[in-house]
């Protein structure tokens, strides 16, 4: 919005024009979320200190996280505002994937805030039921999946890596391919937020490279180059994602090990949702695959582990899933497993924008 405004000088001072681009918009966009993450972070880990909104460690998880009992949680309540308030000042507030965006940010923060809060209030300490928080998600991804299914210019198609020529229109199965990618990502991003840091910075990394899909697909020329899909509007995607990336460096600040604060489910279960509309809005969605691949492998062995247990009465894969744990109780330091971590992510997210030119 504030863009717009200072646009409408630009014929009285005509270096203003440099807002027209998505570009610096985008750069803009990721100092703001960075800026306010960064100022309000310390300010709001004393605030949620004094409200004494602290971490419960479940007893069965590894025995060095007992230390980390009490620290501040729902540190989403500080990126989550930070990336919308940057997202409204710096893309136009009226294009329809931003608002589409800001609804999965602010109904998914809702779902993490009410299981949050139950839980560190005590008056349910597991929090939601699995069932009810599932069931909830997928009524707001489904929202989001049939507002894009119905919006102009928008096609059923699934652009497939390495393949130009393949991109089958999969018609009202797109729907359901949408909402399993959205819940899913959601599910996965707060699986992997189990350490000092480890969701943020892949979450910065992913929201990086589709901030590269998404200007790309709202450019005709770029998007005819590369053979991708062109999406008019696109474009302000970026900014959005330029806001996460700057929000996610700023709270990185405060999570880094030893973390200062935890960014708890009002943090993990939007950011991840938001994570799967991008994907789908820039119809990138198999790629997420790739680029979200972190959150991917943390997601199966929860999956691999809980089914392998079930069939054999009682045996594991794993010494424990979540697979960052397992390495954390093979003897691996905490920040050893986070950088190794982040490392894969940084190179799973360059094979992905590699998928560009591999057509």
């Amino acid at each position: 919005m504030l863009f717009k405004l200072i646009y409408l000088f630009h014929s009285d001072f005509s270096w203003l024009n440099v807002f027209r681009y998505i570009t610096f918009r985008t750069i803009l966009s990721s100092l703001t979320g960075l800026a306010l993450c960064f100022f309000v972070g310390a300010w709001g880990i004393k605030k949620l200190r004094d409200l004494q909104i602290g971490e419960r460690i479940r007893e069965d998880g590894p025995p060095n996280h007992q230390v980390k009992a009490g620290t501040p949680t729902m540190g989403g309540c500080l990126i989550l505002p930070a990336i919308v308030l940057a997202t409204l000042l710096w893309a136009d507030p009226f294009n329809h994937y931003i608002q589409l965006a800001v609804f999965v940010i602010l109904f998914f923060g809702a779902i993490g805030f009410v299981d949050d809060y139950s839980k560190v209030t005590g008056k349910n300490p597991k929090g939601m039921s699995a069932s009810t928080k599932f069931m909830i998600q997928i009524m707001g991804a489904l929202v989001v999946a049939l507002t894009l299914y119905f919006s102009p210019g928008f096609d059923a198609t699934l652009n497939v890596p390495f393949l130009k020529n393949i991109a089958p229109d999969l018609g009202w199965g797109y729907i359901p391919l949408a909402v399993f990618i959205i819940v899913g990502t959601s599910n996965a991003v707060n699986l992997t937020d189990g350490l000092d840091g480890l969701a943020i910075s892949p979450l910065i990394v992913a929201f990086a490279c589709y901030l590269i899909f998404a200007y790309l697909a709202g450019n005709v020329k770029a998007a005819s180059y590369l053979q991708i899909p062109y999406l008019p509007g696109a474009g302000e995607i970026s900014i959005l994602c330029g806001a996460a990336v700057g929000a996610g460096l700023g709270f990185l600040w405060f999570n880094t090990y030893p973390a200062e604060i935890f960014m708890g489910d009002v943090g993990s279960l939007p950011l991840g949702a938001l994570l799967g509309t991008v994907a789908v809005i820039t119809k990138q969605e198999l790629v997420l695959i790739l680029v979200g691949g972190l959150f991917v492998f943390e997601a199966l062995s929860v999956i691999f582990q809980v089914g392998y247990f079930k069939l054999t009465g009682g045996r594991r894969i794993f010494r424990m899933a979540p697979i960052h744990h397992h390495f954390e109780l093979k003897g691996w330091p905490e920040p050893k497993v986070i950088v190794r971590f982040w490392i894969i992510s940084i190179v799973l997210a360059l094979l992905s924008i590699a998928t560009l030119k591999l057509r």
